[in-house]
């Protein structure tokens, strides 16, 4: 036997170890080379309107590769040290330290080629309906027809290959030997007992909770300032989370008699505490990590049901526009607006109402008046509240995110006419698009107030939205009317349309991104579980000596595995939701549904995989009980 096919069959045999390693690579790869074949599609490359998204595209695979690079260095990493007992028995066995080195890097080298070709294998088999989804999601004009992806390919193997070589190298050099009967009796080695300070312990509970209080409690662009220093108290209470105050809570667990001598519950006390100690960073990583994972998906889909939902919600016209009133180049543009409803067969109704600029007495500022009669017609025809004002007060209105009213409140405005104008009431309110911070009047002041600055002519169609033809309209309509300071026309079906597309590829990226970071923390649970098992094999066939059942078998697994599964994804969630409650209040938009399904889905697939691993994982202990 030489020594490649040594290192091949150690590879083989430490299969059940290097499967979620293989798996995660390859997905990697997979993902990395899904990216590559849309950056060199010839309908992407080029000089045209949709190469920004391949270079998005191209920017998002690099990404994903440093990332790459650092989960493949964490992975031999745990792989080494789950090893240590293997190495001493192979230099007790006359194996020199050199050799070790090439074994190992022959052994990341086999299973690195080997997700690598994987992967851009399955990236072929599925590179036709890949593009067919991505010309969906990518909302392209012209159709991704297939290709053969030669470039992409040829880049995929290269970097990933010289990714493996790299890391190989790495770990072989600085790997150390240690001392022969160190590595041999690895797992033996007396650990001492975990400890923990109540300080410290107390410190996670005030860094969460104060960012966690700050999160909540920001709004609008204070949420942005808060990012920095609420990222790092959460980054470190985290870390305090799994290394003290969890030790910290199993040993106060452990001083409960009564509890403690409950059934099988000194068994799983009793080694929880080290398994959380020696897991910490790993748990911290994966917390991290799913939490980056579910915030940027459950970020993207929200900001996409936001735009949307505040397109239609801020502009629930099918068609506006806006010019000075008597404008004789505006009658012209409102007739060709409804002859293009009528030959697309769109029912809406039309309205309007006046903008009426004043002055102020001391020339600081303009205010817009409009009439009550007006704007409560228009409110009825789209079912909004009336305005009722207060004898000698007018009401301020704001438009979609604007809060402008509330700081005019009670704060008289003297126009040069003399008149007072005071808003005792701020309404938020879409009934006149785009315009925030205006004042409702009684109908006879616009009579008192003397000739206005300026007027201005408001007009909007409303319709039920979805009617065919009105984005084909509306796109028409957008290319042939003026946009400027004096001509305002919007389309409510043809923006949306028109944002879903630019929005198209930064979902997508997102997406995948997000599931590779997702995927590599699975794998980091999955390490460190399995790391284990020799350990956990050895101790359970001591402890089924002493008359341990089935039964209880079954339930100290059940309860270890699910405690060190799930606790840094319960962290990651409950920091997730957190930043995506702040990322709601920061755009004052809820959205509470959105997150709920981004994380209820996350923690679906996190109880699919534990289940997964549960089955192998109690598999493997019996059959060590059974021999």
């Amino acid at each position: 036997m030489t020594f490649r096919q040594f290192a091949f069959r150690n590879v083989t045999r430490n299969m059940r170890l290097y499967t979620a390693y293989f798996l995660s690579s390859m997905f990697t790869v997979m993902v990395f080379f899904t990216f590559s074949i849309f950056a060199y599609h010839p309908v992407l490359s080029g000089d045209n309107i949709q190469s920004s998204a391949a270079l998005a595209l191209s920017v998002s695979k690099w990404v994903i590769y440093v990332f790459s690079f650092f989960f493949v260095l964490y992975s031999m990493s745990a792989f080494l040290q789950s090893r240590k007992r293997e190495f001493g028995l192979m230099m007790m066995h006359g194996m020199t330290v050199r050799q070790l080195r090439r074994m190992i890097f022959l052994e990341n080298m086999i299973v690195g080629s080997g997700a690598t070709l994987s992967g851009i294998g399955l990236g072929v088999i599925f590179a036709k309906g890949i593009l067919l989804a991505g010309e969906n999601v990518l909302a392209l004009n012209e159709p991704l027809q297939f290709y053969f992806p030669f470039k992409a390919i040829v880049l995929t193997l290269i970097s990933f290959l010289l990714l493996f070589v790299l890391i190989s190298l790495f770990i072989s050099t600085v790997l150390r030997s240690g001392k022969l009967i160190t590595l041999i009796h690895s797992n033996r080695q007396p650990k001492p007992e975990p400890k923990a300070s109540l300080l410290l312990s107390l410190l996670v509970v005030t860094l969460l909770g104060i960012s966690y209080f700050l999160s909540l409690r920001a709004s609008g662009l204070s949420v942005v300032l808060l990012l920095a220093p609420v990222v790092i108290m959460v980054s470190i209470g985290t870390y305090l989370l799994f290394t003290q105050l969890s030790v910290y809570l199993i040993r106060k667990l452990k001083a409960r008699e009564q509890l403690f001598w409950r059934r099988t519950n000194m068994l799983l006390l009793s080694d929880l505490a080290y398994r959380m100690k020696d897991n910490a960073r790993s748990f911290f990583l994966v917390a991290i990590i799913s939490t980056v994972s579910f915030s940027a998906i459950g970020a993207l889909y929200g900001f996409q049901s936001m735009i949307n939902g505040a397109l239609t919600q801020e502009n629930p016209y099918l068609f506006t526009y806006q010019s000075l009133d008597g404008d004789s180049k505006a009658q012209a543009h409102i007739q060709l607006i409804d002859e293009s409803l009528g030959r697309a067969g769109i029912a809406a109704e039309k309205m309007s109402l006046k903008l009426n600029d004043y002055k102020a007495t001391d020339g600081s500022r303009t205010l817009v008046l409009v009439k009550q009669s007006e704007y409560n017609h228009v409110a009825e025809l789209l079912g909004l509240n009336p305005i009722r004002l207060t004898a000698g007060k007018a009401a301020v209105v704001d438009f979609g995110l604007s809060r402008e009213g509330e700081e005019m409140l009670n704060q008289p405005v003297e126009l040069q006419s003399g008149i007072v104008i005071e808003a005792d009431q701020a309404i938020v309110s879409w009934a006149v698009r785009g315009v925030s911070g205006y004042y409702v009047v009684p109908d006879e002041w616009i009579g008192k107030l003397g000739q206005p600055l300026k007027v201005s002519r408001y007009y909007a169609w409303h319709g039920a939205v979805g009617q065919p033809g009105a984005e084909k309209a509306g796109a028409k309509l957008t290319n042939e009317l003026p946009y400027d300071e004096q001509y305002t026309f919007y389309a409510l079906e043809y923006l949306t349309s028109k944002t879903n597309d630019g929005f198209g590829p930064v979902m997508f990226i997102g997406f995948f991104v997000g599931i590779v970071f997702f995927v590599s923390a699975g794998s980091f649970l999955y390490f460190r579980l399995y790391s284990d098992l020799d350990e956990d094999k050895q101790k359970f066939r001591a402890i089924s000596k002493l008359g341990l059942s089935d039964k209880e078998l079954r339930r100290i697994l059940n309860r270890q595995l699910s405690l060190l599964f799930f606790a840094p994804i319960v962290v990651a969630l409950i920091h997730g939701a957190v930043a995506l409650t702040a990322l709601s209040h920061m755009f004052q938009y809820s959205i509470f549904r959105e997150s709920l399904l981004v994380l209820g889905l996350f923690f679906f697939i996190q109880v699919i995989y534990f289940f997964i691993v549960r089955l192998f994982y109690t598999k493997q202990i019996r059959s060590a009980l059974a021999g």
